[in-house]
């Protein structure tokens, strides 16, 4: 026979969800309406500069796409609030191993490092994979809607896609957990908000790295707002933080170099439009 739950046991742990998910939706939004409201901000200061950078020439978002990309951005906050709350709670049942205490400064560098290229592997084939013709139309199409991103864009998820891009983080916190290893709460601090400023810039729609970027080795590993506005335009370019898996599998955009190079030149058109193929 069961014994019944003690309702003062029972508050406390309602309580502390509420509590949990909540902290999930003021932290989730707010970091969204932080990066995209700055850069956007940036990009109306620095007019002149955003204008000439334009990536997409022939073609702008209009109202209807800044209202679709903040209303469905709401959604995916709900959905990423859910597993925030997740992990907060498996690591108040011991499940996951997240250390709130200090932490040595080499014990977050690789910690940083270990999550950000085990997240750029994620993205780039939880994104093939969704454009594959039997899932896209179900999880991908509707981000897609956003053919001239903006920053805005960054959260512009179906409900099933915000999943598939969040469950990236109990997962990896799981296996690490599993094996052993107690993350820092700073490094997973450090890696959600470098993955929030690297996904408005992404979706900037003006090139926001400075020329010469695809020419210099110790930088051209490093995505542009170019190679994924290509991605918007044309379906190349899966990759996230890097291009690596795009050059390892041969699916960047051919012509990706070339096109940054037209883009940051001063006073001259950008050709990225040009380029683009009908998307999927």
């Amino acid at each position: 026979m069961m014994t019944p739950a003690n309702p003062s046991t029972l508050d406390y742990a309602m309580t502390r969800v509420a509590d949990h998910f909540m902290f999930g939706i003021y932290f989730d939004l707010s970091r969204y309406l932080i990066a995209a409201g700055a850069l956007t901000a940036l990009l109306l200061i620095f007019r002149g500069f955003a204008e000439t950078r334009r990536i997409q020439r022939g073609r702008r978002a209009s109202r209807a796409d800044y209202t679709r990309e903040l209303l469905s951005s709401m959604r995916t906050v709900v959905v990423y609030a859910v597993v925030t709350l997740a992990i907060l709670v498996g690591r108040e049942t011991g499940v996951i191993l997240l250390s709130i205490k200090d932490a040595a400064l080499w014990t977050i560098i690789w910690q940083v490092v270990l999550i950000v290229l085990a997240h750029d592997a994620w993205f780039y084939w939880a994104h093939r994979a969704m454009h594959s013709k039997r899932l896209f139309r179900a999880t991908h199409l509707h981000h897609h809607k956003s053919r001239t991103p903006t920053p805005w864009t960054a959260y512009s998820f179906t409900m099933t896609e915000a999943v598939i891009e969040v469950a990236f983080v109990p997962i990896f916190l799981l296996i690490t957990s599993q094996l052993g290893i107690a993350y820092a709460a700073f490094a997973i601090l450090f890696f959600i908000w470098h993955q929030m400023i690297r996904n408005v810039m992404a979706h900037a729609g003006s090139e926001l790295f400075p020329a010469g970027w695809v020419d210099n080795p110790w930088t051209d590993w490093i995505a542009t707002t170019t190679h994924h506005d290509l991605h918007h335009s044309s379906g190349h370019n899966f990759g996230f933080y890097f291009t690596w898996w795009d050059r390892w599998m041969g699916t960047e955009h051919p012509r990706y170099r070339e096109a940054f190079r037209e883009v940051t030149a001063r006073g001259r058109v950008g050709q990225a439009e040009a380029l683009a193929e009908p998307a999927e």
